[in-house]
């Protein structure tokens, strides 16, 4: 199988991230489709808007936004054909998660990586 990655959509796109994926419900500001690359929109995969909003990319809040944003992806009607359709993909390339957060330490689209791959092992 292959590898899911995370990177900015403020990054240049390289031949390496495989399927660039969108992972946030908001359109990136600033950033046409043609320079993004993106692949495909995933926009109900991401956290719910209050939940976002309440994290306010505050790293102090992180530990909490990732327990919530779990529970959320658990309970997300979405996530089952979004990983039947993630597990196809890695079958032949890679996958990068596409997000917009200026900080890459502390995103959702990490966490999204750590659940997906967890759920895809159990499988």
């Amino acid at each position: 199988m292959h590898a899911i990655g995370c990177k900015r959509v403020y990054e240049n796109p390289a031949g390496g991230d495989g399927m660039r994926i969108l992972v946030d419900r908001l359109w990136p500001r600033g950033i046409s489709k043609e320079v993004a690359q993106i692949d495909r929109w995933e926009k109900d995969i991401a956290p719910s808007t209050d939940l976002r909003k309440w994290f306010s990319h505050d790293p102090q809040r992180y530990e909490a936004f990732s327990s919530q944003y779990i529970l959320e992806l658990d309970a997300n009607p979405h996530a089952d054909d979004f990983l039947d359709a993630l597990r196809q993909t890695l079958e032949t390339e890679d996958v990068t998660f596409v997000y917009a957060a200026k900080d890459v330490a502390h995103n959702h689209a990490l966490i999204l990586q750590i659940w997906a791959e967890k759920r895809l092992r159990q499988e």
